[in-house]
């Protein structure tokens, strides 16, 4: 960034140079008396939306899951009272909308209010205009909320590299005060040792404030001691050590950093992510509240507003983002549903014009489960929305049936569903396999059209508004096709993806139907043409053997291309490599009994 002018400070927090380089942006004067005051940012965030799972959920999902946002947040507004310490909660701006109530309290108890971004978005996703979009729409949700100024603001999923950094003009140019968006770990920066400590730097647009959160610098590389995962995964000892030091040797105000989730050890565990993804996200959670305790008790800490000095009791006069209400359209983002659309799923929709009710066709949604104890509250909430999208044209029951679980599935799903007029359950002895779940459900079911979905939801069940058309008269079959040249697959390991496809084309090369997609449990079956079929597999290899035997009767299958996604709650029943030898069994089976089979029975599917 070369068109920004750094200014020199002998401290990074003190002189006359920082007075005047505050003073064209109009806040109070330079920061005093902050030699021994630190500074505490928190990041402001549920479980699900942190970094670690960026690449797992779409942000329009979010409402999916069990919120715990409010309890971590009270746990650490209670943290702070407890040690009478003020701090900067970097807030995104969806959060705002959705629980303005809870980002009020924080306010009203004394806590800046500064902006993380709307969705916890990296910046490479965005353009300028597009960022300038965000930071407008992100703003606004947290002056309504508050009604204070927001003059700070931290990016929601990374830091900033140097190829970044015009993002720090933008920001001068929409009127923040700080940014603390870049984070001087290790070799980064090295050339630039000033970006270790609060500094003050002169952009085209504007002034502007950096406050990263603090390092250690040790044999060249600048080690991270600043807080959050850091806290978590290294000695507390190591780190108290170098943080007394700052404390002793810098005159620059240490600056501090956690989650409001790290507070919550008893959160749901996601399973997708890998090896790595769990380590960093839930590796010493218990940890986390004593050793900030540790060091609430030792140092004062005050929110980036109070301890520099910045005015935020009034809301900002900053632009309006062009186009007002068209940010969001601009974005390209939609706001996620408000739990207000569970009360409407529940509500008599299908309704005419004049009152009248439309004929809704009954479907019924089977649900095979086994061991699902940790997907049934997201299940819960995503059947809200899928029910809701569905009530125009069908009429849906959905048949739970628990295929002998040895946790406390059965509990739990009473516990979460029974007070649905809508909802029935059925438990198996013994265990079957979930093909076994699924006949089982179909021959349970009162309506001519049945589907089936994963419990795990790995499938966005909402693609059934999208499937069920597809089954006309002529159709006995609409299966999910991630395989499909329309289809996606996203978060699988390669490998695994690799086998399934070649098992796939196996399927392919070796039966009538021509399908991508063989071994989806994600349907939509014309009830007659299945009941009563008799399959020899009842675990995952069913699913397939299902679609082959109808391929082999001469029943016209037809693909939906959809998104496969990584289980996100409990661990895979399948064991891969049985499995892949179960299935090349079954694909001799198959062919010869098409082999037996008029060659005038060969169908193609229609895709």
């Amino acid at each position: 960034m070369s068109s920004t002018e750094f200014v020199q400070l002998d401290s990074p927090l003190s002189g006359d140079v920082a007075a005047d380089a505050l003073s064209v942006r109009g806040p109070a004067s330079a920061p005093s008396n902050t030699a021994r005051q630190h500074l505490l940012t928190i990041g402001l965030e549920d479980y699900f939306q942190v970094g670690a799972f960026q690449k797992l959920f779409d942000h329009d999902r979010w409402d999916r899951f069990e919120s715990r946002l409010e309890r971590s947040t009270r746990n650490t507004l209670e943290l702070l009272e407890r040690f009478q310490t003020k701090a900067t909660f970097f807030v995104l701006g969806w959060v705002a909308e959705q629980m303005p109530e809870l980002i009020r309290e924080v306010a009203s108890r004394g806590h800046e209010v500064a902006s993380r971004g709307f969705y916890h978005r990296n910046i490479r996703e965005l353009s300028r205009t597009e960022f300038k979009e965000d930071l407008a729409r992100t703003r606004e949700a947290l002056e309504a909320a508050t009604g204070q100024r927001v003059i700070g603001h931290r990016v929601a999923d990374g830091w900033f590299q140097p190829d970044d950094l015009w993002t720090l003009e933008v920001l001068a140019e929409e009127g923040y005060l700080y940014d603390s968006s870049i984070f001087p770990t290790f070799r980064s920066y090295a050339d630039q040792p000033r970006r270790q400590f609060v500094h003050h730097l002169e952009t085209p647009s504007g002034s502007i404030w950096e406050v990263p959160p603090s390092t250690w610098n040790v044999l060249g590389c600048k080690l991270p001691i600043a807080g959050g995962n850091y806290f978590r995964q290294l000695p507390h000892t190591l780190l108290k050590h170098c943080v007394r030091s700052w404390d002793r040797h810098q005159t620059a105000p240490f600056v501090m950093y956690f989650h409001t989730w790290e507070l919550d050890p008893e959160q749901p565990r996601i399973s997708a992510g890998g090896r790595l993804t769990q380590i960093r996200h839930y590796r010493n959670l218990n940890k986390m509240r004593w050793v900030l305790e540790d060091y609430l008790s030792q140092y004062r800490f005050g929110s980036v507003a109070d301890v520099m000095g910045f005015e935020t009791t009034t809301p900002s006069p900053h632009r309006a983002c062009p186009g007002g209400s068209r940010a969001s359209a601009l974005l390209g983002a939609k706001s996620a549903p408000t739990n207000s659309s569970s009360a409407k799923a529940r509500e008599p929709l299908g309704q005419a014009q004049g009152g009248k009710e439309c004929a809704r066709t009954p479907v019924t949604i089977v649900i095979p489960c086994f061991n699902e104890e940790a997907s049934l509250p997201y299940l819960s909430r995503t059947l809200d929305q899928l029910e809701f999208a569905l009530a125009p044209r069908y009429r849906a029951t959905f048949l739970f049936v628990d295929d002998c679980s040895t946790d406390t599935t059965w509990d739990v799903m009473h516990a979460v569903f029974a007070g649905r007029d809508n909802c029935r359950f059925v438990r198996h002895e013994t265990n079957g396999g979930v093909s076994k779940a699924i006949l089982t459900g179909i021959e349970a079911a009162e309506t001519a059209i049945v589907c089936s979905m994963d419990c795990d939801c790995s499938y966005d069940p909402l693609e059934l508004k999208h499937m069920l058309p597809l089954l006309t008269d002529d159709v006995d079959l609409v299966t999910a096709s991630p395989y499909h040249p329309a289809g996606r697959v996203k978060n699988v390991p390669s490998w695994r993806l690799g086998l399934s496809k070649g098992l796939s084309l196996l399927y392919r090369s070796f039966l009538p139907q021509k399908l991508h997609t063989w071994t989806s449990c994600f349907r939509v079956y014309r009830r007659s043409a299945v009941r009563g079929l008799e399959l020899r597999e009842h675990g995952f290899l069913g699913t397939a053997e299902l679609v082959g035997r109808l391929s082999l009767n001469g029943s016209r299958i037809v693909e939906h291309p959809a998104t496969l996604n990584v289980r996100i709650f409990g661990e895979s029943k399948m064991k891969t490599f049985r499995t892949i030898a179960g299935h090349l069994r079954l694909l001799r089976q198959l062919f010869l009994a098409r082999l037996k089979k008029p060659q005038s029975s060969d169908l193609k599917s229609q895709i």
